[in-house]
């Protein structure tokens, strides 16, 4: 087993001649240094391996062997305004692996096709060895962003905060899954160093002290620079005032600069062209914050190569020049339930051909090489629309997977016709079909009283267990959870996602993890997610609707109450129990000709659960 030994040190040790002093002073320095958690020499020496292979890259580069990251995020149109110097930023990549990130609040249950493009940009940087971590706004989502906008946001409820961080967790979880699959399709190295992540920033702004901020920022930071965005001059002078929080949404997004910086060693920051006045202030807050610092042996150096920057990409907008977004109200939303896969495949088969290679470029992976030749293929015979199909094919493959891509493109084949790609026709395990993500979650009704029955009754009537023994089953073993912070009664910590396994508490014990009196967020092992609006007993009632498991709702129960009903509309009275007798002496009928006629193929059980299911949905 390999020694453990401390790392507080690590950080400040100095250049040093050869391989094999450095591996003895890094390991004296570091254990030398007292509580402090451990770290394997098996570690190092892959941190040392990692640092060797981005040296060897970095002469590939050089040498013209290899592309540098930067030159391809120009080629393919991605960057629009740069914080910083562009030979400096491009020399320091090849110096180190600088890591980026793309933040993104929660102010809607879903992301639209204009988020891909910031994306898009981080997942290139990743795909070329550069960390790269993606951001979610718990805490900052409180606020909202003023950014280009004279109306202040409407204040989200707790409800709302929480629903929204649920679904873009798994929308951005089920977004890196696709990335990767689309890395190994492209033949791009896996590299250990190049690390990816899903944060939230309320890890940290959820704990951060209005003394600390104040120390380290606030009495740094001057109110001229501030006043005198643009931003904060219209919303003040045209549209309903700022805030004090919407005037300090910089300083908080740039301590999340801050934050990745100091413990990600993150250097770039990448937005939406309208974020720029944002990153630039948090350029601005990173070496305020860094500057303050009082502590000698936590000092961070503050040299060139040691500089953050920041770009954006340009503006996504449609046909008419109009931006992309909800506030626009013609999103093309990356939720199934909101913007069909077949619908955002039929988007991009109706762009112009004048479009088609620039959004190649822009959405998808495949080299410029490939995309001219595709280009010239497509303009010999424009009505087979081959472009078309790829370009739908590949952001289909990036946001649902490539299986699912791979239906909606023959479905359109089918419906409208064209060219498919030759990978769909003929798809391979070379061809990067992967097998689809399970959908992550599935947004449900059920009234207010389901919250008195245990919590297995509760599984099954959400659709996470079969059964209600099911249910217990899932619950005796810890496969189920419930959204919420351990040991607090209020539930779910706005502005954060977090798990508690469920117990074979009592009925009516789940009330405490409802979330503003309406919400309650459940799990099944990973993926497997129910957000369940809780709605009154009368409107659940007035509805139509059952749930798994709803008492007095089986179906023989459901058959007789339909018989009934049917007879009293022609002006006859059945009892239940005439009802009954009539149901069993069909049913004996039934089993009596099947017992005559022994070549009847039966339903499998199967099928039989399958029908029973469908009738009880309608």
């Amino acid at each position: 087993m390999a020694p453990r030994i401390g790392m507080r040190g690590l950080p400040k040790l100095a250049a040093r001649p050869c391989a094999n002093c450095s591996s003895r002073q890094v390991a004296w320095s570091l254990a030398s240094t007292r509580n402090s958690r451990g770290v394997a020499t098996t570690y190092l020496n892959k941190v040392r391996e990692g640092e060797q292979r981005w040296a060897e890259r970095a002469e590939r580069v050089r040498s013209g062997e290899l592309p540098h990251v930067w030159d391809v995020l120009e080629e393919r149109g991605f960057i629009k305004d740069v914080a910083g110097n562009v030979d400096k930023i491009k020399e320091t990549m090849l110096l180190k692996r600088i890591g980026g990130y793309v933040g993104i609040d929660p102010t809607a249950d879903s992301m639209h096709l204009g988020h891909l493009l910031p994306f898009m940009a981080l997942f290139w940087m990743w795909f070329h060895g550069h960390p790269a971590i993606l951001l979610l706004g718990g805490s900052t989502a409180r606020i909202g962003d003023p950014t280009d906008r004279l109306q202040s946001r409407e204040i989200l409820s707790n409800a709302d905060i929480s629903k929204n961080i649920t679904k873009l967790h798994y929308q951005l979880t089920r977004l890196w899954a696709n990335v990767v699959n689309l890395r190994d399709k492209y033949g791009y190295e896996a590299d250990w160093a190049a690390k990816r992540g899903l944060l939230n920033n309320n890890m940290w702004l959820g704990k951060l002290t209005l003394y600390d901020f104040s120390k380290r920022l606030g009495r740094h930071m001057r109110l001229g620079p501030m006043l005198s965005r643009d931003t904060v001059k219209r919303k003040m002078t045209e549209g309903d005032g700022m805030s004090l929080g919407e005037f300090m949404y910089p300083l908080l997004q740039g301590w999340d600069f801050w934050h990745l910086y100091n413990k990600q060693g993150v250097q770039m920051q990448i937005g939406g062209s309208d974020q720029f006045g944002n990153i630039v202030s948090g350029i601005d807050v990173l070496k305020t914050v860094r500057q303050t610092e009082e502590a000698p042996h936590f000092k961070m150096p503050t040299d060139w190569q040691h500089e953050p920057f920041g770009f954006t990409v340009p503006l996504l907008t449609d046909s008419s020049g109009a931006k992309f977004g909800k506030s626009a109200g013609n999103a093309m939303w990356l939720d199934e339930f909101k913007t069909s896969p077949f619908e955002l495949y039929g988007y991009f088969m109706r762009r112009p051909d004048d479009d088609l290679e620039k959004l190649l470029k822009l959405f998808t992976f495949m080299p410029l090489a490939e995309i001219r030749t595709l280009m010239a293929k497509h303009n010999e015979d424009p009505s087979k629309r081959v472009a078309h199909h790829h370009l739908a094919f590949e952001v289909l493959s990036l946001v649902y997977g490539s299986q699912r891509a791979l239906q909606e493109a023959q479905q359109h084949q089918f419906r409208f016709g064209g060219e498919l790609p030759a990978i769909v026709k003929e798809p391979s395990p070379e061809s990067g079909i992967v097998t689809p993500n399970v959908a992550p979650r599935a947004d449900i009704q059920l009234p207010y009283s389901i919250i008195d029955r245990s919590p297995a009754k509760i599984l099954h009537a959400c659709g996470l267990a079969s059964s209600a023994s099911a249910g217990q089953r899932l619950v005796v073993e810890q496969g189920a959870y419930v959204a919420a912070q351990p040991g607090q009664d209020r539930g779910l910590v706005p502005g954060n996602l977090s798990w508690t396994p469920m117990k074979m508490w009592f009925p009516g014990e789940t009330s405490k993890f409802v979330i503003d009196d309406k919400l309650l967020i459940l799990r099944k092992g990973k993926h497997n997610v129910r957000i369940i609006e809780l709605v009154s007993d009368e409107e659940w009632k007035a509805s139509g609707k059952v749930y798994p498991g709803e008492p007095y709702t089986g179906t023989v129960r459901r058959v007789v109450n339909k018989i009934k009903e049917e007879a009293a509309q022609s002006g006859e009275e059945l009892s239940e129990k005439q009802i009954r007798r009539m149901l069993k002496e069909k049913k004996d009928a039934a089993a009596g000709h099947v017992a005559n006629n022994p070549d009847i193929e039966l339903p499998s059980n199967a099928e039989l659960r399958q029908m029973r299911r469908r009738y009880t949905q309608k």
